[in-house]
């Protein structure tokens, strides 16, 4: 199943500039999503994040790794608007930057869901480079 950014508003509550995410390519409700995030120099956080060499924060890679996680959770009718939150996240390790140009493909599986309580675990790449990994623990309220 593949959504477009209008489809991914619907299920999402982020909005710009916090929607990390610009499409999803595969999705398996309650169990995978794959979703890409074009970096772009208009994007303002390469700006000062860092003069004359622009990097995306780890932070950012981290929160748009959930929202693709979120998309699978929210899928079902029956989770529509609730707000996915952060309850913990560990194991998290950076290895490649992601620099303005670059295409992030986002591969995060649900591992874990216990009511509304649940992780996923998240590998992010930019080519074939592995510039991501964690997991990601979450409460859908």
């Amino acid at each position: 199943m593949i959504l477009n950014i209008e489809e991914i508003m619907e299920i999402l509550p982020h909005r710009y500039p916090f929607l990390l995410v610009d499409r999803i390519i595969e999705l398996e409700p309650m169990k995978r999503a794959v979703g890409i995030k074009n970096a772009t120099m208009n994007e303002l956080f390469f700006q000062g994040h860092f003069p004359g060499n622009p990097v995306m924060p780890g932070v950012l890679l981290t929160e748009a790794m959930a929202q693709v996680g979120g998309i699978a959770l929210l899928y079902p009718e029956e989770n529509r608007g609730l707000t996915p939150m952060f309850t913990g996240i560990d194991k998290v390790r950076f290895r490649h930057p992601v620099k303005p140009g670059n295409q992030v493909r986002m591969e995060v599986e649900v591992v874990k869901i216990k009511g509304k309580m649940g992780k996923v675990e998240g590998k992010a790449y930019v080519g074939d480079k592995l510039a991501v990994t964690g997991e990601y623990m979450f409460a859908l309220v």
